[in-house]
């Protein structure tokens, strides 16, 4: 009876992440390593759900369910070692930093035309006191 109730719990919670990952977000592509282009690619959300194709293009807003636009902000980067040795002379590697190769920005909090470059804008710093 207890994994009769962690089973229905756990139906439950798929369920609910099934159904949140499906809710459409609207925003932009970025395609950081090549402006102008167009990634291709085949997404599947959960078990028994069909395989979908993505054709998106830098700079463009698109309408896609969360689960992909989540997809494409993990899976669009990649590492940059870097390699280092300890004061024994030991060798190790650390990850140094992540480059975004592409990634989906959400427009659900602010209008498309409300975006501006703001490279060159200082931020202001006060203080509480």
């Amino acid at each position: 009876m207890v994994t009769e109730v962690k089973k229905d719990k756990k139906q439950v919670n798929i369920q609910y992440m099934r159904d949140k990952d499906a809710q459409k977000v609207k925003g932009i592509f970025r395609f950081h390593e090549r402006k102008g282009g167009t990634l291709d690619f085949s997404y599947k959300f959960y078990k028994g759900d069909p395989i979908e194709d993505y054709h998106l293009t830098d700079d463009q807003i698109y309408d896609i369910p969360l689960g992909v636009a989540k997809h494409l902000n993990r899976s669009g980067r990649y590492a940059i070692h870097e390699f280092t040795t300890d004061k024994n002379g030991v060798p190790s590697s650390n990850i140094g930093k992540r480059v975004a190769r592409y990634s989906f920005e959400s427009l659900e909090f602010m209008d498309v035309n409300d975006m501006k470059d703001t490279s060159d804008m200082i931020p202001e710093v006060t203080s509480a006191g």
